[in-house]
C-alpha cells in the first residue's frame, strides 16, 4: 500500500481530529501573544517566524501529540519548508507521528463583496502543489469566509472552492475546502443553509473518484452537513472552531454526528512558552483529550 493510500485509510477508520497549525502572517502575532510571547519581544517577520515554528515544534513532539488521537495536521507553507528534530516537518509528522501532513495553500483573502470574502489569487499554485506532494504533503486546505446570507457571494465562494479542488485534485493531493460561516454572521443559520445547498450541487457534480475534505463552521442547526459525512466524494467532514472557547466548540461538536475537529486556537488555548515541558505536555494532552472525545461522536 503506497504511503497516499495508507494515509486516505487513515481517515477512512480511524477516530481523531485534525490539528490545525496553519497561522500565518496575518494571524501570527495574535497566536504568539496567546502564547505568552509579545509582539515587542520580536522585530521583524523572520523572527517572527522563528518563534512561531518554535512553538509549532514544541507542540508536534510533544509526546501528547500522535496519530492515536490526531489523524492530521495542516501547516503553513513555512513549517512545511522547515526540518523539526532534523527532519522535514511533513516526513517527521508522517514517519514518526504517524500524523498526515496537510498544508494550507491560499495566500489570504479579498476584500468583503456580497457578503463574503472570497480567496486572493493564487498564480502559482500548480507550483506550490507540486512542491508539496514532492515533500509528502496529503493534502490541501483553502480558506473564504462567508458574513451574511447572501445567495450569490455564497455561490461565488463555491464556485472557487471547487475550482481550486479541481485543480489540487488534478495535482495529486486531496482538497479541503473551507467556506467558513462567520460567527457573528448576523444570519447565520440562512447562511449554512444557502451554504448547504450549494456545495450539496458542488459534490455531487465531481467525478466519481475524486475526493474531497469540507471544514465547516459549527452549525446552528445540529447535524446540518449529516448528508455530507455519507457522501461519496467526501472523505472527512471537519469543523473549525471559528471562535468558540474549547469548552464551547467540544459541546457543539459533539453534538454533529460523524463531524471531527479541525481546531487551532481551540487546540492551543491555555498552552503558553512559559509552561515547563510537564505543564506544557499535560496541557496539551488534556487539550487533545477533550476535543478527541467530541470528535467521536
Amino acid at each position: 500500500m503506497s504511503q497516499f493510500e495508507q494515509q486516505t485509510t487513515k481517515f477512512r477508520n480511524e477516530a481523531g481530529f485534525i490539528a490545525a497549525l496553519d497561522q500565518s502572517g496575518g494571524s501570527t502575532p495574535k497566536a504568539l501573544k496567546l502564547y505568552g510571547i509579545a509582539e515587542n519581544a520580536y522585530s521583524g517577520d523572520a523572527q517572527m517566524m522563528d518563534l512561531i515554528h518554535t512553538m509549532r515544534s514544541r507542540i508536534i513532539t510533544s509526546p501528547a501529540f500522535t496519530g492515536e488521537r490526531i489523524l492530521a495536521a495542516i501547516l503553513f507553507e513555512a513549517t512545511m519548508d522547515r526540518d523539526i528534530d532534523g527532519r522535514p516537518t511533513a516526513d517527521y509528522l508522517w514517519n514518526v507521528k504517524r500524523v498526515v501532513p496537510i498544508l494550507k495553500i491560499d495566500k489570504g483573502l479579498e476584500n468583503e463583496a456580497n457578503g463574503v470574502q472570497l480567496m486572493k489569487p493564487m498564480p502559482e499554485l500548480d507550483k506550490l502543489l507540486a512542491k508539496a506532494k514532492s515533500k509528502g504533503i496529503f493534502g490541501t486546505k483553502e480558506r473564504s469566509v462567508i458574513k451574511h446570507a447572501n445567495a450569490a457571494g455564497i455561490q461565488a465562494v463555491v464556485d472557487q472552492q471547487m475550482a481550486v479542488a479541481r485543480q489540487v485534485v488534478a495535482g495529486g493531493l486531496v482538497p479541503i475546502i473551507e467556506p467558513e460561516v462567520d460567527i457573528r454572521c448576523p444570519d447565520k443559520a440562512d447562511a449554512e443553509a444557502l451554504l448547504k445547498s450549494a456545495l450539496q450541487k458542488g459534490l455531487d457534480a465531481l467525478p466519481t473518484g475524486q475526493l474531497v475534505m469540507l471544514k465547516l463552521t459549527l452549525p446552528e442547526l445540529d447535524n446540518l452537513y449529516a448528508d455530507f459525512v455519507k457522501h461519496p466524494r467526501v472523505l472527512k467532514v471537519v469543523a473549525l472552531s471559528g471562535g468558540y472557547s474549547r469548552d464551547d466548540a467540544n459541546r457543539k461538536l459533539a453534538r454533529q454526528h460523524g463531524m471531527v475537529a479541525s481546531f487551532s486556537r481551540a487546540l492551543t488555548e491555555g498552552l503558553t512558552a512559559q509552561h515547563s515541558d510537564a505543564e506544557f505536555n499535560a496541557a496539551l494532552d488534556a487539550s487533545i483529550q477533550s476535543i478527541y472525545e467530541a470528535s467521536k461522536t
